[in-house]
């Protein structure tokens, strides 16, 4: 009797007990070494003297200015990426025009260069010996070593997370209920607003919390385009730095457990939205399929 007869399911490779848990031991301890470990360690080391330590440290002004500048930047930078991010998954998947390849294309550029090489190249652009930064300097304009460059460098990492989760997305639902909306009389406005959003907008939060993590995270291209000013233009990672330069490892420990923190709410935010279906494993199946499935 054959396999589809007898209702018996073929064997898989690695289904034997031995290697399955031999292969499931090895994950967990990679996991615990190189994931639980350092996060322990951080904890451990935060409160290595004490609550009054810890607190003298999260208090002190120039942490209190680094938190302060990390979350000013991400008030600025996640809600610009958000309008991006949606308005290339509009373009890239409501649309069909000559060079639709090559803005996804650029749109992946950030993904695939290094943050220190972005810094330097916004030195480049912006620097008093860059393209603009000439024209910068005698209209008084500030770009390099202050809030502005801090933005555009977390700006140009970050740009690709909101679009990156749309545009699967949109690609598979289609555009046939924008089509009929349009159809009955509905503006591009009311459209969006009444159709396309509450199809995306679990995938739109997702996006967005990845954004808001890496902006609140990055270190390599605001550490070349801040200047590393203490108390001026140090974001919190930058902060970090500092401290553990200055011999201040637990200080140091102590502001990283905020970034820790914020992982950790990263991870529990991004597990929530992906029960709500947002992320890649969650992906809808066409508007056909959908419809199909609907008629049986």
């Amino acid at each position: 009797m054959s396999q589809a007869t007898s209702g018996r399911r073929p064997p898989r490779v690695g289904d034997a007990p031995l290697f399955k848990y031999a292969l499931i031991g090895v994950v967990l301890l990679l996991v615990l070494f190189f994931v639980v470990a350092p996060l322990a360690v951080i904890g451990i080391e935060a409160f290595s003297r004490g609550v009054p330590y810890f607190a003298a440290t999260i208090t002190d002004p120039d942490t209190r200015h680094a938190i302060g500048l990390t979350v000013l930047t991400a008030l600025i930078a996640v809600p610009v990426n958000t309008i991006f991010g949606v308005a290339a998954a509009w373009a890239l998947t409501k649309h069909d025009f000559r060079g639709k390849r090559l803005l996804t294309i650029l749109i992946e550029i950030p993904f695939s260069v290094s943050p220190v090489v972005a810094g330097v190249a916004y030195l480049f652009v912006y620097g008093l010996q860059g393209i603009f930064g000439p024209a910068l300097d005698s209209a008084g304009l500030k770009i390099l070593f202050a809030l502005p460059g801090i933005v555009l460098a977390s700006m140009f990492v970050t740009a690709p997370f909101v679009a990156r989760e749309l545009i699967p997305l949109m690609q598979a639902q289609g555009r046939d209920l924008e089509e009929a909306a349009t159809s009955l009389g509905a503006s591009g406005m009311r459209t969006f607003l009444s159709v396309t959003l509450p199809n995306i907008k679990w995938a739109l939060l997702y996006g967005v919390v990845l954004c808001n993590a890496r902006v609140m995270g990055e270190f390599g291209a605001v550490s070349i385009v801040s200047g590393n000013i203490r108390g001026q233009t140090n974001t919190l990672p930058l902060h970090i730095e500092l401290l553990y330069q200055d011999y201040n490892a637990v200080g140091a420990f102590a502001a990283a457990s905020i970034l820790a923190t914020l992982a950790l709410v990263t991870l529990v935010a991004k597990v929530l939205l992906e029960r709500q279906g947002a992320g890649r494993r969650n992906r809808p199946t066409t508007l056909a399929g959908n419809t199909s499935e609907k008629n049986s």
